[in-house]
């Protein structure tokens, strides 16, 4: 579901004197009139999509150990809260007998909500530092969670936050991480005499091509990112002398990973909330 962008007008109250501030605030996964009064706020709705992502791609397990204390950090893709907490209560059957499963995940294109748990570890060493980790790599849509094996020698406050934070950067580097980008499905005709041109434009913005059929013309199916449309649209205008046609088909994330085009339900194929 797309977020939402609105523009709010905040009236405060200050020594008997009205002042307006101006911001945004952005909520996901919400549908308002275009006009409404949210909270006793003014609000005006745009629509805003956020043109790249971080995520997980593929979920992964890394473990480290410190002063004979077992870290497992276990790290899944996640859409949505519900996902997460079905996630950790996997975690909590699988690794029953651990001394503590902490945890911390990221949901949303605004990388809103956010949450994290120390678990019985001292206030702040474990899940705020988790959540550090993953907030300082702008990952979003993710939830890892830190099962721990006491093993008898205590680490202090600044051993656990390293320790945390460590095992979190292990589970990623042991899990595939991609970049999601907003763009647009356009096809593309043109002539024989126009497609070099074209081909040439879109080779050198590096424009991922899903397709190209051959008839009597040539339609070239490409995903282009939303903030570079206008930009490829006026360049083949303008390099076919406004023989080319095209056609926006629909809008999406798409990624590509070790160039393959990865779009649609292929981006979560990976996903699992089993352990």
């Amino acid at each position: 579901m797309k977020n939402e962008k609105f523009t709010i007008l905040e009236g405060l109250v200050s020594g008997g004197r009205m002042r307006y501030n101006r911001r945004v605030a952005e909520i996901a996964e919400f549908h308002l009139p275009k006009h409404k009064v949210l909270w006793g706020f003014y609000v005006k709705r745009s629509v805003a999509m956020v043109e790249r992502l971080r995520t997980v791609y593929q979920g992964g397990v890394g473990e480290i150990v410190e002063k004979k204390s077992r870290f497992i950090a276990t790290v899944r893709l996640v859409e949505s809260e519900e996902e997460a907490l079905t996630v950790l209560e996997a975690a909590r059957k699988k690794y029953w007998d651990a001394t503590h499963n902490c945890f911390a995940y990221v949901i949303g294109e605004r990388r809103e909500p956010v949450r994290c748990s120390d678990a019985g570890e001292p206030s702040g060493t474990a899940g705020r530092p988790m959540l550090d980790v993953l907030l300082g790599e702008e990952i979003t849509n993710v939830i890892v969670i830190v099962t721990r094996y006491f093993g008898g020698t205590l680490l202090g406050t600044g051993g656990l936050v390293r320790a945390y934070s460590r095992a979190v950067q292990e589970g990623l580097a042991h899990s595939r991480l991609i970049e999601k980008m907003y763009g647009v499905r356009m096809e593309i005709q043109s002539d024989y005499t126009g497609i070099g041109k074209i081909q040439y434009l879109l080779a050198s913005g590096q424009i991922p091509v899903l397709d190209t059929r051959y008839t009597d013309q040539v339609v070239t199916e490409v995903l282009v990112p939303k903030g570079q449309a206008d930009r490829i649209r006026s360049e083949i205008t303008e390099g076919t002398n406004g023989r080319a046609k095209m056609r926006e088909t629909e809008e999406l994330y798409f990624a590509v990973l070790d160039g393959e085009i990865i779009y649609k339900d292929a981006l979560s194929q990976y996903k699992t909330l089993k352990m």
